[in-house]
């Protein structure tokens, strides 16, 4: 599938008068926000809280993400016949965001509008480079040893998402670095122990080897035995800490950036909950917050502001 089928119609807008530009723009933004709403609903009804000129870079950070992930996780994507295809189409992907990032045309608006994202925040290119690199990880490699090698996957993956968004919700110190990175690992391990099912669908497994090998679990197996609780148990703990570490970060953010990264930190650690709730079965269906409950946090969130004292009850 061609990157602009992906994205959105074709607009013929490489070059032309402003106002063309702003239209292609405009229509950029606004399906980023579909894309994000559709996929990326905890992070959608965190976005709410922020003023509109920031909340579209969010949603243009998160469209380019989740199109890349995309790429590698299309059915048959990193089968033997068909992954030095799937590896062309990330990297021409890859190629054609760097071009525009960097000041480049295109007919295509979604990755107009992430560049324009890009540029607009200033957000460092390396981070990208990083992104990338994770991406292609996913290609050839479902499996991991140990929780390091894992972090090694997720700096890419998922910490580098957090350094991404800095920019775009302008924290007051340079130390929020560290705790944006460990809200990334949070968000990307719930969606890891949520979604255990659903990878070895896809032959992968996120959960560390060495882990399964010391509680004598076996997610093939697909079963809710007494050795799987106790791993679920053992990496919920890791998860929720990992929240507990980000949580210092949101101090250092402007008002409307700290109610934003609230409600969806709060969100998303309320999957872990759902998932002890179903007895930690990850296999019969996905776990999810309802809407009402992510508008609820939402409006408590809005109305009384984050919670300023050490960690977020969930």
């Amino acid at each position: 599938m061609s990157l602009l089928s992906r994205t959105g119609s074709r607009t013929g807008l490489r070059s032309g008068s402003p106002s063309d530009v702003d239209a292609q723009l405009a229509a950029g933004y606004r399906r980023c926000a579909e894309i994000t709403r559709e996929f990326g609903t905890t992070y959608y009804w965190g976005t709410v809280l922020l003023p509109p000129e920031r909340r579209r870079h969010v949603y243009a950070v998160y469209a380019l993400c989740r199109l890349a992930d995309d790429i590698v996780d299309a059915p048959g994507a990193t089968g033997d016949e068909q992954v030095a295809a799937t590896a062309e189409r990330l990297h021409a992907f890859a190629r054609e965001f760097r071009r525009v990032a960097d000041g480049g045309t295109t007919d295509d608006p979604v990755i107009a509008a992430v560049g324009h994202s890009v540029r607009t925040c200033d957000i460092p290119s390396e981070c990208f480079d990083r992104f990338f690199g994770a991406m292609a990880q996913d290609l050839t490699q479902t499996t991991y040893g140990g929780w390091d090698d894992l972090l090694g996957y997720m700096d890419g993956s998922a910490a580098v998402i957090g350094e991404m968004m800095l920019p775009v919700l302008r924290p007051s110190s340079s130390e929020a670095v560290a705790p944006a990175q460990s809200l990334g690992l949070a968000f990307q391990l719930t969606n890891f122990l949520r979604d255990i099912g659903e990878d070895l669908g896809r032959g992968r497994v996120y959960v560390p080897q060495e882990d399964l090998r010391r509680f004598g679990a076996d997610p093939w197996r697909r079963e809710v035995t007494r050795e799987w609780r106790e791993l679920m148990r053992f990496e919920i703990d890791r998860n929720r800490e990992l929240y507990r570490h980000a949580d210092a970060g949101i101090a250092m953010l402007p008002p409307s950036s700290a109610r934003c990264v609230a409600t969806a930190r709060t969100l998303y650690a309320r999957i872990l909950d759902r998932i002890e709730a179903a007895d930690y079965d990850v296999f019969t269906a996905r776990v999810r917050v309802p809407t009402w409950r992510k508008a609820a946090v939402s409006t408590r969130i809005l109305v009384a502001g984050p919670p300023r004292t050490k960690g977020i009850a969930s």
